[in-house]
């Protein structure tokens, strides 16, 4: 019997649209996915994920479609609009890729990333965020930070790779004793055999990245996506050349950093200059 088609959800944004559009027209042109596939050129699989609003579409493929069933620029249209489109969901769906990447690359330029942070380190950042955040509420985000970090703690962890701004180091969130903690977890880390912290001094200069937070997630299936993040939004990159564009500039800077040992006495050596 074969497997009944997930329900998909048009209502909920530009992507999920697209996908629901394209299922329609194909059913309707009676073609399957993987008649669909010879057409278009992209696999089964992706196609599926493109239906059902898991992956964004390749530029290549709304041409396609609108070829393939005569609708006049529709795909093209709602494409515009899916890539876009800052979705509310975004980062519930980096949440979801992250259980799943088997390789986590991320830089830091102002903050400690958050599966790496300790309690006190969150909370106090927490605060500082939401000056007017109740106790409970600083204690119920504290919770769902601290519950993302059983990732690095599974069966099937995957390797992490991070490059964090001099600013990172130096920028204190709460007390001395607080910093000097969140310090020493990043050296701790640095030891671990499936994980790597760099540096990136103040006296490399500008580059690519400054500004923001990039997260590049590699998949089981290889796929790469990236996540970058700003004060108040985050932007979910699923394009393969967009991703990649973004895997070169984090390449860079990643030749420019200190090397792993190198960073770990740095970081010593800014947990030596904290108050006592």
């Amino acid at each position: 019997m074969p497997a009944r088609p997930r329900e998909l959800t048009p209502d909920r944004g530009a992507r999920h649209l697209f996908g629901a559009k394209m299922r329609t027209h194909r059913e309707r042109a009676g073609i399957s996915l993987e008649g669909l596939a010879e057409v278009v050129n992209i696999s089964r699989s992706h196609l599926s994920r493109i239906e059902t609003a898991e992956a964004m579409p390749p530029p290549s493929l709304p041409a396609a479609l609108d070829a393939a069933f005569g609708t006049d620029g529709i795909f093209a249209e709602l494409y515009a609009l899916a890539s876009r489109e800052i979705h509310p969901d975004q980062f519930r769906r980096r949440m979801e890729l992250e259980a799943r990447a088997r390789l986590i690359e991320e830089y830091a330029g102002q903050i400690v990333p958050g599966l790496v942070q300790t309690p006190d380190y969150a909370r106090a950042q927490f605060v500082v965020s939401g000056p007017k955040a109740q106790p409970e509420e600083i204690e119920q985000l504290l919770a769902a930070r601290m519950s993302r970090q059983s990732l690095l703690s599974s069966n099937s962890a995957p390797d992490l790779s991070l490059i964090l701004d001099e600013a990172v180091l130096r920028r204190s969130f709460g007390d001395a004793p607080t910093m000097r903690a969140q310090l020493a977890r990043l050296v701790d880390l640095s030891l671990t055999p499936t994980s790597v912290v760099q540096v990136l001094p103040f006296a490399h200069g500008g580059h690519a990245l400054l500004g923001g937070t990039l997260t590049l997630m590699t998949l089981e299936d290889g796929s790469r996506v990236a996540y970058e993040e700003s004060i108040s939004t985050g932007t979910l990159l699923e394009d393969l050349g967009v991703a990649a564009d973004r895997q070169r500039a984090y390449d860079l800077l990643r030749a420019s950093a200190l090397s792993p040992k190198d960073s770990a006495g740095f970081i010593r050596s800014v947990m030596e200059e904290l108050p006592t």
